[in-house]
């Protein structure tokens, strides 16, 4: 496996995994690396890409300055590399919902992890992260996402997800193929709160989106998170 790597906003980097055997297009991995003085990473891959990751990583810092391992929740693609950065990285810790470390990660992780309230901030150095809970959103129970406050940028995991392999940072619509892809997978937990929810993270006025699977963007934020929650309402509505 081949990972690469892009700057996506000031000290965030994109580190892409191409899997060219998922879908009719292919379909990417992506983890986020926030460069500071407490390095963050968010999503790990799956064990197996472990080394092309750390790899992609030690092209910006050496990987044992990792502070905090993040994800949205808890799968193989988000996490599952978990423990094999916190045995590379003596410093590092998992940093997540207080719900996700009592269901799964105190059970899970190598050592403990840090649980987070909804909107409770860690600061990095320059760089800020806010922990926001959005269960369900766009599925599992312990779902959250991270807003670097200082680039704006929204760590939207599996928000938008999409085919492809684009490239690492769009200003083009990132809507009408994460819809096309919500066809094929239906991936989205359906419920009456997750539009309310996405129009929670439209209202942090994000200047960058950064996907797990697909393309980042750097377009309208809040108008293309405002359009995902009516795309859901639409899709609610047909349902019932």
């Amino acid at each position: 496996m081949t990972t690469t790597m892009d700057e996506v906003a000031a000290g965030i980097y994109r580190l892409s995994t191409f899997v060219s055997q998922i879908g009719p297009t292919g379909f990417t991995f992506n983890q986020f690396l926030l460069d500071d003085d407490e390095p963050l990473l968010f999503h790990t891959g799956h064990r197996a890409m472990f080394p092309s990751v750390r790899a992609a990583i030690e092209r910006v810092m050496p990987v044992d300055r990792l502070r905090w391992i993040t994800f949205g929740h808890v799968e193989s693609d988000e996490c599952g590399a978990m423990n094999e950065f916190l045995a590379v990285a003596p410093r590092s810790q998992v940093a997540h919902g207080a719900g996700g470390c009592q269901v799964s990660l105190d059970q899970m992780a190598d050592r403990p992890p840090r649980p987070l309230a909804d909107g409770e901030t860690i600061t990095l150095g320059r760089m800020r992260v806010r922990h926001l809970d959005t269960p369900h959103v766009p599925h599992a129970w312990e779902a959250r996402v991270l807003f670097e406050e200082t680039t704006q940028t929204l760590l939207c995991g599996d928000l938008f997800t999409h085919l492809g392999n684009g490239p690492a940072l769009t200003e083009t619509d990132i809507l009408g193929p994460s819809e096309q892809t919500e066809d094929l997978f239906a991936y989205s937990s359906l419920s009456p709160t997750t539009p309310k929810t996405i129009d929670r993270l439209a209202a942090l006025a994000p200047h960058t989106l950064a996907l797990m699977h697909g393309s980042s963007y750097s377009g309208d934020c809040s108008a293309a998170l405002h359009a995902l929650a009516d795309a859901y309402r639409y899709r609610i509505a047909a349902a019932s």
